[in-house]
């Protein structure tokens, strides 16, 4: 097995317009921490044909692992293509594992430098780890003190007391800059499974912490793999939308190592099964949706030269049914992938509830960077020179959904998180004749692109948006202007929208649970533009906000067959 290097320049490898959200390269390469995280390597074994945003697995090998020796006569690269995954393979730097914390902090760095996005592109939601032999003494560490980043771990060797050396300390919240990643610096509940040979002394400490951890009620269960698994306590005082109590601890005993193909199944089906988005406040334990299991079915068509696709969802209730029920487009962030936001978004349980139809669209390409790969996933990008027509794409989408199934055209409606909500911005004002209502979260408008203000949207189209108070994108907690706090870009656009609707230049505000918010209303004293700013809550968005944006905004809107604005039935 060669060890490779990526290219210093990744912009120069061409972008497979039928498959364009594909790793440009295939094999295992050689990656170096940056200088200011310390002079270590770690390696990233990429499968032909991955996509991006596929699960993580951050392996920590044994001690005396050699590279790519070790790789090559184990069963892990067959398992990460079976199973569709990124592998990152951890390594002592001097034959041993430092227990000290520093190969713990070693391992958390990892764990920030695999989402640059300059080679390849991971989403932190997907993020799980492995140690085995020794290394399972480093996971340990590494995610007691960051569990909040983890979606789940294992470890399978025999700990000792330094395992528990992190119990008490918490890896400080990083600021990362202008990215989508963010470290929250909070000990939160994390699904685990640990082997070893017996539950007792320091293994039967580390299990005591993370029962506490994972508040599991004491009755003991089993299955064919694990000798004690423990679940949640049964009394859970909050809503479960957002936060799911799914973080059971699982015990093999009498394992001795090595850890079979059939094992690592079992764990991997284990660890796979829950995603930890980003929300108000700290991260959110959830359950992953499988979109084949769950119902939904893949889409594409061809635009622009390139396959685009989305995927699509109809309710139980409405298959088969002739009733014309809404249609609703749901967009991802940068760098995310349709596949992955239908978890983040939990739009399709809204659409099980409410009856309507489902769209999870995918975005065009862009280059964030200038020597960065071409095919990072952005709506109203470019390749090549060619800026990417994503509307015209969301158009096609629609009037596809539209001849296979009952929509009722008078009730389309739009919304999307960061770029997503920029493309949602973009449907709203572009194709004011096809939308009833658009609800952007985290971004109206493209800061780095030239601000257009409409000089007329017709018919009017109602906007309900959504942010954080702490969002790099939206927000300016020193000069942030209006009401709400934002940037003057936002301002900007905002503000014409109220003059192009001749709104109300002073909203009403009220305040509900974590977001506070500004109606803004027409001379009838129908809400026009909603701004709802969210408390503790960074560049996201969580699934309660599907809700809002459906419940309280989107549904109250529609239009009559020659398309005037309805709101509640009345004209608008």
């Amino acid at each position: 097995m060669e060890i490779k290097r990526f290219p210093q320049d990744m912009s120069t490898l061409p972008v497979d317009r039928q498959d364009a959200n594909r790793c440009l390269l295939s094999g295992l390469f050689e990656e170096r921490l940056k200088p200011e995280n310390g002079s270590r390597v770690f390696y990233t074994y990429l499968i032909p044909g991955l996509h991006y945003d596929r699960p993580v697995l951050m392996l920590v090998a044994p001690s005396g692992a050699e590279m790519p020796a070790w790789l090559e006569q184990s069963f892990w690269p067959d398992f990460a293509k079976e199973q569709e995954i990124f592998l990152h393979v951890l390594v002592p730097e001097k034959e041993q594992w430092d227990l000290s914390g520093a190969d713990a902090e070693y391992m958390n760095k990892t764990y920030l430098q695999i989402q640059s996005r300059r080679s390849y592109v991971v989403i932190q939601d997907n993020v799980y780890a492995l140690g085995l032999g020794d290394g399972a003494v480093v996971a340990q560490q590494a995610v007691m003190s960051m569990s909040s980043e983890y979606s789940g771990f294992a470890s399978f060797g025999e700990l000792d007391e330094s395992a528990m050396r992190n119990a008490e300390s918490v890896h400080g919240a990083e600021n990362t800059g202008k990215t989508e990643l963010n470290v929250a610096a909070a000990k939160l509940p994390t699904p685990v499974w640990m082997g070893w040979q017996e539950n007792s002394g320091a293994n039967a400490a580390v299990c005591r912490y993370w029962k506490a951890q994972n508040d599991a009620a004491e009755e003991r269960y089993s299955n064919a793999w694990a000798d004690e698994i423990y679940f949640p306590s049964t009394i859970c005082r909050n809503s479960q939308i957002n936060e799911e109590q799914i973080s059971q601890v699982r015990v093999t005993n009498g394992y001795t190592g090595p850890m079979s193909r059939e094992l690592a199944e079992a764990v991997w089906d284990f660890l796979n099964g829950a995603c930890r988005h980003r929300g108000f406040g700290k991260k959110f334990l959830r359950r992953r949706i499988d979109p084949t299991a769950y119902g939904f079915t893949l889409h594409t068509l061809e635009h622009q030269g390139f396959t685009r696709l989305w995927y699509e969802y109809v309710p139980e209730s409405l298959r088969g049914s002739e009733k014309n029920v809404p249609l609703v487009l749901c967009m991802h962030g940068r760098g995310s992938s349709a596949e992955a936001f239908i978890s983040i978004c939990d739009m399709s349980r809204v659409a099980e509830e409410r009856n309507f139809i489902l769209l999870i669209p995918e975005a065009g390409v862009s280059q964030q960077r200038p020597t960065s790969l071409k095919n990072l996933l952005l709506w109203e990008g470019a390749y090549e020179g060619m800026d990417i027509d994503d509307v015209g794409f969301l158009l096609r989408a629609v009037e596809d959904t539209e001849s296979r199934l009952p929509v009722d055209k008078t009730r389309v409606y739009a919304c999307g998180q960061s770029s997503g909500g920029m493309i949602t911005t973009s449907l709203g004002v572009k194709a004011p004749g096809v939308f009833a209502a658009v609800s952007p979260w985290s971004a109206l408008v493209n800061p780095d692109k030239e601000l257009v203000l409409p000089e007329k949207i017709d018919p009017a189209v109602p906007f309900m948006f959504l942010f954080g108070d702490r969002d790099w994108l939206c927000a300016d907690r020193e000069h942030g202007e209006m009401e709400f706090g934002v940037t003057s870009t936002l301002a900007a656009f905002l503000r014409n929208l109220i003059k192009l609707y001749g709104l109300e230049e002073k909203p009403l505000q009220y305040s509900c649970g974590e977001i506070r918010w500004y109606v803004y209303r027409n001379e009838k004293k129908v809400p026009m533009l909603t701004v709802g700013r969210v408390a503790n809550m960074t560049h996201a968005n969580y699934p309660r906000e599907s809700w809002i944006a459906y419940d309280e905004f989107l549904c109250r809107f529609s239009k009559t067959a020659d398309g005037k604005l309805l709101y509640m039935g009345e004209e608008v």
